[in-house]
């Protein structure tokens, strides 16, 4: 196949926006020129590489397969480059992580540690559900992922990175607000909130109360930790989440946190990456990076 690198490139771009005028404003490009180089690498291939519906775009099958490659040979470049950087002296590339949504209350402050040490990095981070980020883990789309809860059915990489405590928080006002002990059993009869179900969150939580014998009440499953925070302040009940999302000022949200027997559950957060996978300078970089963070 006579298929140029550039068109790769701007395929896996078209694969992440979906958007022909989106890459055309990435690469600096009229939209024309991309429409063009997606035909040409169409013909090339001799299969349809995505369709249009409704002005959507949509991978075919192959589309799905040549984006898996065109990530992998630009990886491969990048990290490329990265390494002959590194050879003349130089720190520099692009570092992507992705990280479930509860660790964004942490993670671009490390991030913004690092790239104060290394300012010639640039930084991709996204921020997505949990089942968001082991599709980008499966997929292979970025260099290191953060989560609570690593995945049992993919082969990775994974380490210890943080503890990660959760905790029961109730309305400022709640009756047991002041109360020194707090068992399960004085919850039995309270509403909770939780997170959706297949979040890190929740998978700890529904462990800690099934070694507990313990079933809550749950009034409402939600899948952000700002709208619990909101509906636990609006009393309409309990709820348990990582400290980390809580902030430093539950007061000033009309919040507490409870002291109840068994808590805080102790889980941890992980860093993960695929099994196999070769990180770039940069990657490693940041690895060795948040290594030497969870020792201090």
């Amino acid at each position: 196949m006579n298929v140029t690198f550039r068109q790769l490139r701007l395929f896996a771009e078209l694969a992440e926006q979906l958007s022909i005028s989106g890459v055309a404003r990435s690469f600096h490009v009229t939209q024309p020129t991309v429409s063009m180089q997606m035909r040409e690498l169409t013909e090339e291939i001799g299969l349809p590489l995505y369709e249009v519906i409704g002005k959507k775009i949509f991978l075919t099958q192959a589309g799905e397969e040549l984006a898996k490659t065109a990530r992998t040979l630009a990886d491969e470049w990048s990290s490329f480059g990265q390494r002959i950087d590194s050879l003349k002296g130089y720190q520099r590339g692009r570092l992507r992580v992705a990280v479930v949504s509860t660790a964004k209350y942490f993670v671009p402050r490390l991030l913004g540690t690092f790239c104060r040490d290394f300012p010639e990095i640039d930084i991709a981070l996204e921020v997505q559900n949990r089942d968001g980020v082991l599709q980008r883990l499966r997929d292979n789309r970025d260099d290191i992922y953060i989560m609570s809860a690593p995945p049992k059915d993919i082969d990775v990489v994974q380490q210890v990175f943080l503890p990660n405590p959760l905790v029961v928080i109730a309305p400022l006002s709640h009756p047991l607000a002041k109360r020194k002990r707090i068992s399960l059993e004085n919850l039995s009869e309270e509403r909770f909130i939780l997170r959706e179900k297949g979040s890190g969150t929740r998978l700890a939580c529904d462990q800690h109360f099934s070694a507990q014998g313990f079933t809550p009440l749950v009034r409402l499953e939600l899948g952000s930790n700002e709208a619990i925070k909101q509906a636990v302040a609006g009393e309409m009940g309990l709820a348990i989440l990582s400290a980390h999302a809580l902030g430093e000022h539950l007061v000033d949200q009309s919040l507490t946190v409870l002291k109840v027997s068994s808590f805080p559950v102790h889980s941890s957060w992980y860093i993960v990456y695929l099994k196999g996978k070769r990180l770039s300078p940069v990657a490693t970089s940041f690895l060795e990076y948040l290594q030497a963070h969870a020792q201090d």
